[in-house]
């Protein structure tokens, strides 16, 4: 995600190098590579002429303190001005005091509008709130399909009635069920065009009348770059939206859209969709989004990934069997399968600071490596998986291991001695131990990957509160070194 628009700041810093203060001249230079990177990544003219001023009257007169260098700040005032061109803040859902709320989904053919309606199904769900989804796209033959099909999916009720009634009926009836049987919130599903036009505007306009919606969320494919911000005010003006849910954001390496959106069209994305998966949608928090694009990553919402896949319980079960040496390989595999569970592992690196630059090569040895690990835990007996030792003690159920797994007896070998060295590693960690040269160990890590994320957020807040929403953390250049069992 943005990675083209990450690489190009980054080269933007380098005007600062060996620079003892920010002047007008060192600005210039970077302000240069800034111009152009928005403008590759397809920003709209207009919000790079703007952003561009405020970032060089700001960094001019920002006196830069000991111990921070002129590039340090000025990433700093260009995080603050990419935090204030997105909306500064996030803009929750509305939620109307007289139940159900009414959400209108609209949007072109091809954006990802059915799927980001039963997203947001199971968002409200995962809420511990009732959503009912109404099917009322009567012009795409599969549409109704595929919304019963993810409606199943996700245990969220479907209202559909014959495609032959108009969309608008459709819909006043899906309200009528909604409120007769308690449901707090109602996502409407509408029919998309492939561009904007009389009658869709129209149709979108008596549906509105209809059900009176509390929230209009436009459906905005963000590979379309600034078009995005161009088609969203285009909706505003002639139908009346409330925000945009901003999908594909996953393939979209430029990041135009995201920039654009708000300083285009006056209205606040307010989601974001980052994968296929029905789980994939987040809500879009400014800041965050700032921070990614600068690498920085993103702490607090892979904190929050983990926070809904692992449980309290589980977490002190994992950090007693970290300080007592206990955890064995089907702790790491119950680890591993959570970890999927948050999204690919490119993905969850990428949010964590200074890991912005690991090489894709790199990713894929890393998941080629757990699918393998992977492999050898399932060919491993329950005793075994409990207790490596067994493996260690006799070559005959290594070579077992190998075989049932399609590797070679060396590579069982290698994880086994990864893995006991890991175990080693974490236990003198967990206990305050520490490692040579890093005295009082690495914070958060008794509790294994959640306790990590805790720790990490709880560090990332402490520095909001010294340094201010705009004191991003420092970023730490990557050590490159060969990945072994206990990197990953």
């Amino acid at each position: 995600m943005f990675e083209e628009l990450t690489n190009q700041f980054e080269d933007a810093v380098k005007a600062f190098k060996g620079e003892a203060k920010i002047s007008e001249e060192n600005v210039d230079e970077a302000l240069k590579q800034v111009r152009r990177a928005l403008l590759e990544a397809d920003v709209s003219l207009s919000v790079v002429k703007e952003f561009i001023e405020e970032v060089r009257v700001k960094a001019i007169g920002t006196e830069v303190v000991r111990g921070i260098n002129p590039g340090q700040k000025f990433i700093q005032v260009v995080h603050e001005q990419l935090v204030n061109v997105m909306g500064g803040e996030n803009d929750p859902l509305a939620n109307s005091n007289d139940q159900p709320t009414v959400i209108l989904m609209a949007g072109l053919q091809g954006a990802g509008k059915t799927t980001a309606t039963a997203k947001l199904g199971l968002f409200l769900k995962e809420k511990s709130q009732k959503p009912l989804l109404v099917a009322a796209d009567t012009y795409r033959p599969a549409a109704i399909d595929q919304l019963v099909t993810l409606g199943n999916q996700i245990g969220v009720e479907v209202f559909n009635l014959s495609s032959n009634l108009r969309p608008e009926d459709i819909a006043r009836r899906g309200l009528e069920k909604a409120r007769e049987e308690g449901f707090d919130t109602v996502l409407v599903d509408t029919a998309g065009r492939l561009q904007i036009d009389t009658e869709m505007m129209g149709e979108m306009v008596r549906i509105k009348e209809a059900v009176q919606p509390d929230e209009v969320l436009l459906v905005v494919d963000s590979m379309i770059g600034q078009e995005a911000a161009d088609i969203t005010r285009s909706f505003h003006e002639k139908v009346g939206i409330t925000g945009a849910v901003l999908t594909k954001l996953d393939g979209d390496s430029r990041g135009g859209a995201a920039l654009s959106i708000r300083k285009i069209s006056g209205k606040p994305i307010k989601f974001i969709g980052t994968g296929e998966k029905v789980e994939a949608l987040q809500p879009f928090y400014p800041e965050r989004m700032a921070s990614r694009i600068l690498g920085m990553g993103d702490v607090l919402t892979l904190v929050e990934k983990a926070q809904k896949e692992v449980e309290i319980a589980d977490a002190e079960i994992m950090q007693k069997k970290l300080q007592e040496a206990s955890f064995d390989f089907s702790d790491f595999l119950k680890q591993m399968r959570m970890i999927k569970r948050m999204g690919s592992l490119g993905g969850l690196l990428k949010m964590i600071p200074g890991m912005n630059k690991i090489d894709d090569g790199m990713i894929k040895s890393g998941e080629d490596q757990l699918k393998k690990i992977e492999a050898m835990i399932g060919s491993m007996t329950a005793d075994e998986r409990i207790k490596p030792e067994l493996l260690a003690a006799q070559p005959s159920r290594r070579r077992r291991v190998a075989s049932g797994s399609g590797h070679q007896p060396a590579d069982v070998d290698k994880v086994l001695a990864d893995f006991q060295r890991m175990r080693g590693l974490m236990k003198q960690m967990s206990t305050g131990g520490g490692l040579p040269g890093m005295e009082g160990g690495l914070p958060g890590m008794g509790g294994g990957l959640p306790g990590m994320l805790s720790s990490s957020a709880n560090q990332y807040q402490s520095r909001k509160g010294r340094g201010g929403s705009g004191s991003p953390p420092r970023r730490q250049r990557p050590i490159k070194k060969k990945k072994g069992f206990g990197d990953l």
